[in-house]
């Protein structure tokens, strides 16, 4: 597992964060290099955590006790380590399962910024052939109920603040304040 944790200066821009809120994006355009950084754009960043993990269900576990031991030493989105955890794993397993085929030659990106004023932002980017949100079945519908799979997109959905899905299906973004 590869990581750096940054402390960075500000940032131009910002954005309006809304509970629950889902936005869905799909580019077709996959970038060339799958692992280009990830870009925040954010006001008053004050620190930043990138992560290579490989597709490997194995190393979620040490990447998210990484991530919430960064969101208590810097008091970022405090008492909702629940929901960062949960999302968190939930967003790594899909990426290593869906994205990578648990093929732990493969890597997942990851990369957490806290914000001032948008709180935890945490972006994961898997290599895989993407998929479209909007096709993913409700797990509350009747037929729904019983399955054994297909929940995680609805409990990020829920845990966090705001989701938005990009790259194609391939990259997920999850803000917590």
């Amino acid at each position: 597992i590869n990581a750096r944790d940054t402390r960075v200066p500000p940032a131009q821009a910002g954005g309006v964060v809304r509970r629950n809120e889902i936005n869905v994006q799909i580019d077709s355009a996959m970038p060339e290099d799958a692992a280009a950084p990830i870009e925040f754009e954010c006001d008053n960043l004050a620190v930043r955590l990138d992560v290579e993990l490989p597709g490997d269900a194995a190393a979620i576990s040490p990447v998210v006790d990484r991530v919430l031991a960064l969101t208590r030493d810097v008091g970022c989105a405090q008492g909702k380590e629940f929901e960062i955890e949960t999302a968190l794993r939930e967003a790594l397993a899909n990426a290593v399962r869906y994205g990578c085929a648990h093929n732990p030659s493969k890597t997942v990106q990851l990369s957490v910024a806290c914000d001032e004023d948008l709180g935890m932002i945490i972006v994961v980017r898997d290599p895989g052939p993407g998929f479209d949100p909007a096709q993913v079945p409700t797990p509350i519908a009747a037929e729904q109920l019983f399955s054994d799979h297909g929940r995680g997109i609805f409990l990020i959905s829920q845990m966090m603040d705001r989701v938005e899905f990009g790259h194609g299906g391939r990259e997920i973004r999850m803000h917590k304040k």
